[in-house]
């Protein structure tokens, strides 16, 4: 039994071996679904754009597109999760203009800089809505009433930093008003800032103006003006700031990008793509119906828009004005700081008080005892070796096996453990909790 043991603990090692380095990474791009990451809630613009691109991107690509909701630390959790996915292309996002202020702001390390540009779909202008019985007429009514009552005003749109709010306190500091002095409230997306509105939790919400469609066409709300340069086409009756004597314009633009690392005919194929679904008259009549803009850009022009409002937002942002919107003291790297602080100061602990002193019966270590944590060290290395190329489940499965037969076990006890083991833990995280796992050149 120990002498088959071995032969099949070969036989699994050069079967894996071979079968990695005969493969081929990615023969066919795309050959499996793909994941498109909308970092905000649904309902709003964001996500509308994002599920009809899934939908349009299905029909060019051949492969099931779907979209995962990933809200949270004012964009912060989906922009994170979309730009260190796996650089398969199987994960996608849709990436807005708040990359271009996470960073300033200090809420994270991720940047336009971690992503790879596929194009950029539409632009829209920020729209500033109350209730109809509200006081205030005009932009310049709500102004009069913030620089006179300041911390009266309650105002809403998007996460404290996102792009509806740099919109508002970016007008409010144009007036020489401290943008602090209306109080903004932190939602994640504008959906549900605009149900705050309706319910009086926030005399004003900031958003595009397809956002709020429903709403305005129900009468429901009322727009005081939109920060564009022109009239939006869609709404032609709602004024322009500039049209009621206020200089301020702002926009927040929305694209398709792929984390950094990608090979160029995974983004060129997918590029092309998306290029044909900014093009169709489906998309286009989808975002006519719904109101929003469509501003199509690809890659090179994408990448430049990014790196252009990037140090454009990154002045406004670290302005005296706008310090307030900073969150340094709960910067990204707060949790591990105090993690290593604590660590160090507990082994500090231990070395002070000779808990880690080695007594006259603790056995020294044998030469067989560093090679069995060396082991524990090659496992690892083997895993992310051949992981990305046989995928998860080969390589875990072949791994998992070959351990439990090296502890002593019957191989064929250990085949069918790993067998089981591998398939719940494929099944809970990449089918349940959406966890990309490594997909392999068998599409597994």
């Amino acid at each position: 039994m120990q002498s088959l043991s071995r032969q099949f603990v070969l036989f699994m090692t050069v079967a894996l071996g071979a079968t990695c380095c005969g493969c081929r990474g990615h023969d066919e791009y795309p050959n499996g679904p793909i994941v498109l990451v909308c970092p905000w809630a649904a309902g709003g613009g964001t996500d509308r754009t994002a599920r009809e691109v899934a939908v349009l991107l299905e029909q060019e690509l051949g492969v099931p597109v779907n979209v995962v909701n990933a809200t949270g630390g004012a964009g912060v959790t989906g922009h994170t999760r979309g730009a260190l996915a796996r650089p398969d292309g199987y994960t996608i996002t849709m990436v807005t203009v708040e990359i271009n202020m996470l960073h300033w702001r200090g809420l994270t390390n991720i940047s336009y800089h971690d992503y790879d540009p596929v194009g950029m779909l539409n632009r829209d202008a920020t729209a500033v809505f109350v209730l109809p019985d509200a006081p205030w007429k005009n932009p310049g009514d709500l102004e009069r009433s913030i620089r006179d009552n300041p911390g009266k005003v309650r105002a809403s749109g998007t996460a404290q930093g996102g792009s509806w709010h740099l919109g508002f306190a970016g007008w409010l500091n144009h007036e020489g008003i401290d943008p602090g002095d209306a109080i903004w409230v932190s939602i994640n997306g504008s959906a549900p800032s605009l149900q705050e509105l309706i319910a009086g939790g926030v005399d004003v919400a900031c958003c595009s103006l397809p956002e709020a469609q429903a709403l305005l066409d129900a009468g429901r709300i009322r727009c005081l003006g939109v920060m564009a340069d022109q009239r939006v086409e869609q709404y032609p009756d709602v004024p322009t700031f500039k049209e009621q004597g206020v200089d301020w314009s702002f926009t927040a633009w929305r694209g398709i990008c792929l984390p950094n690392g990608c090979p160029a005919e995974v983004r060129d194929h997918l590029a092309v793509a998306l290029e044909n679904v900014a093009q169709s008259q489906e998309f286009r009549g989808f975002m006519s119906h719904a109101g929003f803009d469509v501003t199509w850009q690809p890659p090179d022009e994408f990448a430049a828009t990014m790196a252009s409002v990037d140090k454009q937002l990154g002045e406004l942002l670290t302005s005296k004005a706008m310090q307030s919107m900073r969150r340094a003291r709960f910067g990204p790297m707060l949790f591990p700081g105090v993690l290593a602080v604590v660590g160090g100061a507990c082994l500090l602990g231990l070395v002070v008080s000779g808990q880690l002193r080695r007594t006259a019966d603790t056995a020294s270590l044998s030469l067989r005892d560093l090679g069995r944590l060396a082991e524990i060290v090659v496992w690892v290395v083997v895993y992310l070796i051949f992981a990305e190329t046989a995928g998860f489940l080969l390589t875990a499965g072949v791994l998992l096996a070959l351990l439990l037969i090296r502890l002593g076990n019957r191989w064929f006890a250990s085949v069918a453990i790993s067998l089981a083991v591998v398939a719940v833990t494929y099944e809970l995280f990449a089918v349940v909790l959406k966890v990309p796992l490594p997909r392999g050149w068998l599409g597994w």
